[in-house]
């Protein structure tokens, strides 16, 4: 685990299936490589993410849920947690918080990943919902005197190192995916309900990742907004 020698538990909280692979997919692939554990916490389950005139948001959600089993197995991600929410629905409420907070002092991960919630123009409203949300649940999670409750039932507050803000409109740290990028091709192609009706998309993800890599004279690269905790 040299490559990240700080990290050995790693947390990422997603609105949909598909939405932590398309963003971080190439970066938990190079984890799991290196021997950290990673976590996907998945808040809805998708279950309107389809054109589809006969679908049922139930039947969605089960197809859903199953492709992102499937795409965790293959990246080695060894907890999947879905809080099943309703898409579309997500608001960054008290008791949301205190959800998202009670999985970190859970899983204590050393780094948790999760949608910017300042990226400019970010129209889905679950993605702002959630990463916001997220953002006070790591403030909720490391204070003593937040969630005294959880404190008694066993989770004491817990601080990660650092948080990683996905697809961030002025990203500053950069990770380097060349030799996962095929893992993540094939990794977010898995999700067959979102994509297999999409022509040029492994197109569209490749030159997006090389985009990002160029300036760091990395051939594919994933960015994030980063912010350390001391």
């Amino acid at each position: 685990m040299s490559q990240f020698p700080d990290i050995a538990r790693a947390m990422l909280v997603f609105a949909h299936p598909d939405d932590a692979d398309l963003s971080a997919g190439g970066t938990v692939a190079k984890w799991t490589r290196a021997g950290v554990e990673v976590a996907y916490v998945i808040c809805t389950s998708g279950q309107r993410g389809s054109k589809d005139p006969t679908m049922t948001p139930s039947r969605l959600a089960e197809i859903r849920e199953a492709e992102q089993l499937d795409v965790a197995r293959y990246l080695g991600v060894k907890k999947t947690i879905f809080l099943r929410h309703m898409d579309g629905e997500l608001e960054a409420t008290k008791a949301f918080r205190g959800e998202i907070a009670m999985l970190i002092r859970r899983y204590t991960p050393d780094v948790i990943v999760t949608h910017d919630p300042w990226m400019l123009y970010q129209l889905h409203p679950d993605h702002r919902a959630v990463g916001i949300t997220t953002v006070d649940a790591v403030v909720a999670a490391r204070d003593h005197l937040y969630l005294l409750d959880q404190a008694e039932i066993g989770l004491p507050p817990h601080q990660p190192k650092e948080l990683l803000l996905a697809r961030a409109e002025k990203p500053d740290y950069v990770v380097d995916i060349s030799d996962t990028m095929e893992l993540k091709i094939e990794a977010v192609s898995r999700h067959h309900s979102q994509l297999d009706h999409v022509p040029g998309w492994r197109e569209r993800v490749r030159e997006l990742a090389a985009s990002r890599g160029s300036a760091e004279g990395f051939t594919y690269a994933e960015t994030y907004k980063r912010i350390q905790f001391r």
